[in-house]
């Protein structure tokens, strides 16, 4: 039998269009779904507000996992390898900036 692929048309609007800036990720989970807090830490204030919040499943959480991995992988191999910020490996202590660093 013939498989048809369904094409999605996803619209954009110019508001979403410029994003959200975020220099930190907070992901916790429940049995049903994985949650993405994105943060933007600033120099020198001890406070940070989630900027945007990411509900996902746990198979389309593992997706992301995995797109991500693959999207990773051609930067790399375009742009050389990213480092990792030393020490911080997600459950580490959170990155600080100048005087008074930030804690979650």
């Amino acid at each position: 039998m013939e498989e048809k692929k369904q094409q999605l048309n996803i619209e954009l609007s110019e508001e979403i269009a410029q994003g959200i800036y975020s220099n930190l990720a907070i992901i916790t989970h429940s049995a049903s779904e994985f949650v993405v807090d994105f943060v933007r830490l600033m120099p020198g204030i001890p406070k940070a507000n989630v900027k945007s919040r990411i509900i996902l499943t746990p198979e389309h959480a593992k997706k992301l996992l995995l797109a991500l991995q693959d999207n990773i992988a051609k930067y790399e191999s375009m742009h050389g390898k990213i480092k990792n910020i030393e020490g911080f490996s997600g459950g580490g202590p959170l990155p600080t900036f100048g005087a008074g660093g930030a804690q979650a």
